[in-house]
């Protein structure tokens, strides 16, 4: 498999994540969006939205979208399970990969912000703002999601790492580039310090891709 990947993106962390969970080794290739390279003919050709990531599978099937492709890994590599087995758990587990997903991540995600500093001429100072403003609402409403499962463990759901893990972390590390304070969320702080002792998520930081 190949990962079409930037070091920084939190989609494309996530994916780091999942397959280092799911014990599979991708070929990482760089794409670096500090140079535009994503809108090249090049990349375009391969994913005409111009995005990362992008997965190639051994069978030089081309997967687009973070969401999809960690679906197609967990059907098409079931273990270890990043959902639990009953439905009630899986349906919270993926409400809390969707909060990340779907109502924090694309309003503070690169092109967004571009749009703002070249279009508002918006400055770091308004940037943080903007992105601490949606991270702050979400993380609380992830916070009392986590907190109200009698079931949790070390990570977001029980005792070992799940699809909800997989979002928060990568969206952890864009809060602190963007100066929000995590010690607001203790529970979200202590899942970013129990997934940071494990090897998957230690070895999927940007960080470590840079």
């Amino acid at each position: 498999m190949q990962l079409h990947h930037f070091f920084r993106s939190g989609t494309s962390h996530r994916l780091r994540i999942a397959l280092n969970l799911k014990g599979l080794s991708a070929d990482l290739v760089a794409v670096d969006l500090r140079t535009n390279q994503h809108q090249g003919a090049a990349y375009k050709a391969l994913n005409p939205q111009g995005l990362v990531p992008t997965l190639v599978t051994d069978e030089q099937q081309v997967l687009t979208q973070s969401p999809a492709i960690i679906e197609w890994l967990e059907e098409r590599y079931p273990t270890p399970a990043l959902l639990p087995q009953g439905a009630l758990d899986r349906a919270h587990v993926r409400a809390l990969a969707a909060l990340v997903g779907c109502d924090i991540h694309p309003v503070n995600n690169r092109r967004i912000l571009e749009y703002l500093r070249h279009t508002f001429g918006a400055d770091d100072t308004a940037i943080n703002t903007w992105c601490g403003t949606w991270i702050g609402d979400g993380f609380d409403a992830f916070e009392a999601l986590i907190a109200s499962r009698a079931s949790n463990g070390s990570y977001c759901f029980g005792d070992t790492p799940t699809l909800a893990d997989v979002y928060l972390i990568p969206q952890v590390e864009s809060a602190r580039r963007f100066q929000v304070d995590v010690s607001r969320w203790p529970r979200i702080a202590a899942i970013d310090a129990a997934c940071a002792q494990l090897p998957a998520f230690a070895d999927a930081a940007p960080a470590r891709h840079a």
